[in-house]
């Protein structure tokens, strides 16, 4: 590794952590040069752990002495850029991360049909532009046994910088793609192709309550929907099957969040 102290945060070297939109770091015109910025410890350590090249770090004095571990492994050709603990808080916005960001290159995406190879318990995300939702879901799925996620085109980024971090870095975790062909048909068509029950989480008239759709083992793909409007009317008629969460007190809907943890919880044992 290579450490470089700065005292600036307008520092040109820092300009991948700093100065580039999502969009940007994304890359579209070109993925396999695309970055993705790893905020706190925790998801660095499992990133590395997943295989993902490091491309420079930027860390607080306290946590470079608290990742000496990993950082000994780091090549000599990538920078470990140290700032003090003010400056690492005053660019992260929380004294909770203490400053560990960490660019890397993104992994390669697999195909849908590679995403399913083996798989029984799918998660689908449609429309949701929360990343903190979107990180969350990620994390429920890791807990909670899904075997995938697949992300629809207006769904937000699995590796924007939030949604990594509220993830705790199992987004590297739960293998996932962004669906490809006509949304909604081409995926579900595979879904569907593949033996999997498609099940859409919303509040339809013949909606099942979900407890009663457990334990029947089947291949199942569950839908969830943007935070305001919920699934998309093509969604709901490409799925078969609709499922409620029952509720008390005239409540009628949980953050998505929350009601994919219910749902991951009832559906994929």
């Amino acid at each position: 590794m290579t450490i470089l102290r700065l005292h600036s945060l307008a520092d040109q070297r820092l300009k991948v952590f700093t100065g580039l939109t999502n969009h940007q770091l994304r890359n579209s015109l070109d993925p396999s040069r695309g970055i993705v910025i790893v905020e706190s410890e925790i998801a660095i350590r499992v990133a590395l752990q997943q295989g993902l090249s490091p491309v420079s770090f930027l860390l607080s004095e306290g946590k470079a002495h608290a990742m000496q571990d990993v950082l000994k492994d780091v090549d000599n050709d990538v920078p470990v850029f140290i700032l003090d603990e003010d400056l690492a808080e005053e660019l992260t916005g929380y004294r909770v991360t203490r400053g560990a960001l960490c660019a890397m290159m993104r992994p390669a995406l697999p195909s849908v049909r590679e995403l399913l190879e083996g798989a029984s318990h799918i998660v689908v995300l449609e429309g949701i532009t929360d990343t903190s939702n979107v990180g969350a879901i990620f994390r429920n799925a890791a807990a909670l046994g899904a075997d995938g996620v697949i992300v629809a085109p207006t769904c937000a980024d699995p590796m924007s910088r939030r949604a990594v971090r509220v993830s705790m870095g199992n987004v590297f975790l739960v293998p996932w793609t962004r669906a490809q062909g006509k949304w909604p048909e081409a995926t579900v068509g595979e879904l569907e192709k593949r033996g999997f029950e498609c099940l859409a989480l919303a509040l339809a008239d013949d909606a099942v309550e979900i407890q009663n759709m457990a334990g029947d083992g089947c291949n199942r793909a569950l839908f969830f929907g943007s935070e305001g409007k919920g699934l998309s009317d093509q969604v709901l008629r490409a799925c078969k099957r609709s499922v409620i969460i029952p509720m008390h007190r005239g409540v009628d809907s949980l953050n998505v969040a929350a009601s994919s943890a219910i749902a991951m919880w009832e559906l994929f044992r």
